[in-house]
């Protein structure tokens, strides 16, 4: 059973990674961490990492996640967690 929920789940994945837009950071966000998270990798260093030095290579390419979160800017994905993270906590 577990197997038909992964599938379905990379189903999902595909399809919503046609659907993104370039600027649809959250989505992209979202792809990433799935695939980050199914992977074993730790999403708050891994993005630090890639935000911080541009290298692709701390984004695996687990379900297109590496080609898909090059699709924005690196100060866009900045700007999506820390106005994310400011509604949270202080609004």
């Amino acid at each position: 059973m577990e197997e038909h929920n992964k599938s379905f789940d990379k189903l999902i994945i595909k399809q919503r990674e046609n659907d993104i837009e370039e600027n649809d950071v959250r989505d992209i966000l979202a792809l990433d961490y799935a695939a980050l998270k199914e992977k074993g990798y730790n999403l708050v260093n891994q993005l630090v990492g890639y935000v911080m030095s541009g290298d692709p290579t701390y984004i695996t390419s687990f379900n297109n996640a590496r080609s898909i979160i090059m699709k924005v800017e690196r100060d866009e994905l900045l700007e999506e967690l820390i106005s994310t993270y400011i509604k949270t906590k202080f609004e």
